[in-house]
C-alpha cells in the first residue's frame, strides 16, 4: 500500500470513531429519551386532544354489550372509528382503574369527544337512557304486547301472572331482553308488595297477599281518581264482611275480554252472564286479579279507611258518590240516571246541529 492510501486510511479510521464517539453511551439514553417523550407527547394528545370525527352526523352510536371485556369495549370503539388507538384506551383504563368497572350500554358519543371523556363516559354509565310505561290498569297480556311492540328490545315477551306486574316507568337498554324487563316489573311489584303487606291494617279478610292484589286489581279499575282509590277499597271490604257481592261491572267486563276494553255499554245479558269473574254473580273475589294494580290501589286495599260506606254511582263528573244504605244510594242513582239523560240528550243536539251546520 502506498504512503498516500495508509494515510487515506488511517484518515476514514478517524473519522469513524470520531461518529462513534458523538452518539456514544449519553448520546444514546438522550435519544430513548427523546424518544419516549415524543411517545408521552402523542398518547397526551391522543388522550386529551380531539377524537376522530363521526363518519356521519354529529355523533356516532356505540353499543357495548353486557358481558363485554376491556378489550372487546376497545375494539368496539376502534371499529366505530371513535378513538385513534385501541391499545392507548386499554392502558389508560388499567392505569385509572376505570378498566375495574365499565358499564354496558348504548352510548352517543359526539364527534371529536377526547378519549378520556369517552372512558370517563362509559366507567360512570353516562349511557343513552329509554325507557317505557306501564299504564296502571295494563293487564299483563296489554304489558307483553306493549314490550312487543319497543323495537329496542329483543326476544319473546311472555305475559306473566295478571297482577304480578307493578305500573310504572323503567328504564330499558337497547338489545335489552322482552324477557329481562318484565322480570325487573316482577321484581317491583314482589317488592312493594311485601312492603306493604308487612305494615297491613289489622283486621283485613285476605288470606293470601294475592288476594289483596285482586281487591286492589278491582279498585283500578272503578276509578282514575287516586283519591277515591281508598273509598272504594273500604266499600269492597265492607261489602265483603258482609257477605255482599262486589258487584263490580270491571270483573265482568274481564270475564268476557279479559281487560281488553269492551267498547260498548255492559248488556243486561252479561250482567247476569255466569263468568268465574263476574262479581254480579260470584260471591268474594274473583279467582285472580283483573289488571295489575299501580302503588296507590295497592295502598288503599291493604290500609283503607275506616267506613260504613257500602255503595258508590258515578257522579257525572268523572268521580263516584258514595252511600251507606241502600235508601240513599237509590237517590244517588236516580239522579245517576236522571246526569246520564241530560248528557244523551246534548249529545243528540250537538249532533243534529253538526249535520244542518
Amino acid at each position: 500500500m502506498s504512503p498516500r492510501s495508509r494515510a487515506l486510511s488511517r484518515a476514514r479510521r478517524r473519522g469513524r470513531g470520531r461518529v462513534f464517539r458523538k452518539i456514544g453511551p449519553g448520546g444514546l439514553t438522550r435519544l430513548a429519551l427523546a424518544a419516549v417523550a415524543l411517545g408521552l407527547l402523542w398518547a397526551a394528545a391522543a388522550y386529551f386532544g380531539p377524537g376522530p370525527g363521526a363518519r356521519q352526523g354529529p355523533a356516532t352510536t356505540v353499543i357495548l354489550t353486557r358481558g363485554s371485556t376491556l378489550a372487546n369495549i376497545a375494539g368496539a370503539l376502534d371499529r366505530a372509528k371513535v378513538i385513534s388507538s385501541p391499545t392507548l384506551f386499554m392502558i389508560a383504563a388499567k392505569v385509572t382503574g376505570a378498566s375495574r368497572s365499565l358499564k354496558a350500554g348504548e352510548y352517543r358519543i359526539a364527534s371529536h369527544e377526547p378519549m378520556w371523556r369517552i372512558l370517563s363516559d362509559i366507567h360512570n354509565g353516562r349511557f343513552v337512557r329509554h325507557v317505557v310505561t306501564v299504564p296502571e290498569g295494563f293487564t299483563s297480556q296489554m304489558t307483553a304486547d306493549l314490550l312487543l311492540a319497543d323495537p329496542l328490545l329483543t326476544g319473546p315477551a311472555v305475559a306473566p301472572p295478571e297482577g304480578a306486574i307493578l305500573p310504572d316507568t323503567y328504564e330499558i337498554q337497547r338489545g335489552e331482553t322482552r324477557a329481562e324487563v318484565l322480570l325487573q316489573m316482577e321484581s317491583a311489584q314482589t317488592k312493594l308488595l311485601n312492603q306493604l303487606w308487612a305494615r297491613r291494617a289489622p283486621g283485613l279478610p285476605y288470606k293470601t297477599p294475592q288476594e289483596a292484589v285482586t281487591l286492589a286489581s278491582i279498585v283500578e279499575k272503578e276509578t282514575a281518581i287516586p283519591g277515591e282509590r281508598p273509598r272504594i277499597a273500604a266499600v269492597f271490604l265492607n261489602r265483603l264482611a258482609r257477605g255482599m257481592k262486589l258487584e263490580s261491572d270491571p270483573t265482568i267486563i274481564y270475564g268476557l275480554t279479559q281487560g281488553r276494553p269492551l267498547g260498548r255499554p255492559i248488556l243486561a245479558s252479561e250482567v247476569s252472564g255466569a263468568t268465574p269473574y263476574n262479581t254480579y254473580v260470584i260471591t268474594g273475589l274473583p279467582p285472580t286479579p283483573i289488571a295489575n294494580p299501580g302503588r296507590a290501589s295497592l295502598e288503599a286495599a291493604l290500609n283503607p279507611p275506616k267506613t260504613t260506606e257500602l255503595f258508590f254511582v258515578a257522579n257525572g263528573t268523572g268521580g263516584h258518590v258514595f252511600a251507606s244504605t241502600f235508601e240513599a244510594h237509590q237517590a244517588n242513582v236516580a239522579r245517576w240516571r236522571q246526569i246520564e239523560a241530560q248528557q244523551e240528550a246534548q249529545a243528540k243536539a250537538q249532533a243534529q246541529a253538526a249535520g244542518v251546520h
